[in-house]
This record gives structure tokens, C-alpha cells and sequence, in this order.
């Protein structure tokens, strides 16, 4: 099951976080910047899975993002792997070339694109027409009004 997923600039800057667990608030800065420098310290040859602490990290660097996933032993590494991924070409498909900025300034689009893919820390969709088909009704929904 999936603990966390972050998305972050390659600054180490929080531009996206859920967390699919309880953690109390004052231990989620902590736990967010230890995750964070673990994963950009990797040199880019390494490998993308981490052991930390009791659960295993899962990461993806794009142009200016990374995404981290928080998974436990029981997950599959590569399965949430290939969910970054998708995730990244769903955001792709919505914004036209996705950017760090389209992140900070649609925040709320991004929420509902990772709630339909993911749920409870568990896989819930990844076909990127049914979650976008959804967020298309969403924008004409907005218009209209």
C-alpha cells in the first residue's frame, strides 16, 4: 500500500503532497525533508528505489519534478513505477507539456487527477481518458456557470 506521494521541484521544494496514511503535523515537515533529500542526493545513474526507515521510496525526476512515492514491503516497486509514470503523462495530456509552474497554478487539478488514480493509498484508475473525461466535464461545468 502507498504511504505518501510528493512532488517536488529539483530544489527540494514541496509543490505537491498526500499522504495516504495518518502523520501527525508536526512530524510531516521532518519526514518530508528527510524523503526529499534522500531521493535528489541519488546520483542519476542509481536506482530509483530506496529503503528508508520502514518503508520503501519509489522516484521519478523529470524536467524540473520529481515524484516520490512512499510505499510498504508488500507494494510492487516496478507497478508504482509505471503509476508515476502514468501520472505524468495524465498531467502531460491536461496541460499540454506539464511544467512545475502548471502544478503551482492548477493545484487543485492536479488533487483530483491523483484522487482518480489513486485512492486510500491503493490503485483506483489508470486509464488517462476516464480521469480526464472527468476533469473535461469539470472545466465545461465551470464555464457554464
Amino acid at each position: 500500500m502507498m504511504k505518501f506521494w510528493f512532488v517536488v521541484n529539483r530544489q527540494g521544494q514541496t509543490r505537491l503532497t498526500r499522504y495516504f496514511e495518518f502523520v501527525e503535523e508536526n512530524k510531516r515537515a521532518a519526514l518530508e525533508k528527510d524523503v526529499v533529500t534522500v531521493c535528489l542526493a541519488r546520483p542519476p545513474r542509481q536506482c530509483s528505489f530506496v529503503e528508508y526507515k520502514d518503508f520503501r521510496l519509489i522516484f521519478r525526476c523529470y524536467a524540473s519534478v520529481v515524484c516520490i512515492v512512499g510505499i510498504d514491503e508488500d507494494e510492487n516497486e516496478l507497478a508504482i513505477y509505471e503509476l508515476i509514470q502514468n501520472f505524468v503523462e495524465t498531467l502531460d495530456k491536461y496541460f499540454n507539456r506539464v511544467c512545475e509552474l502548471d502544478i503551482l497554478f492548477h493545484l487543485d487539478k492536479v488533487h483530483v487527477i491523483l484522487e482518480e488514480t489513486v485512492m486510500g493509498g491503493q490503485v483506483l484508475e489508470t486509464n488517462n481518458a476516464r480521469i480526464l473525461s472527468l476533469l473535461h466535464q469539470m472545466d465545461q461545468t465551470s464555464r457554464e456557470k
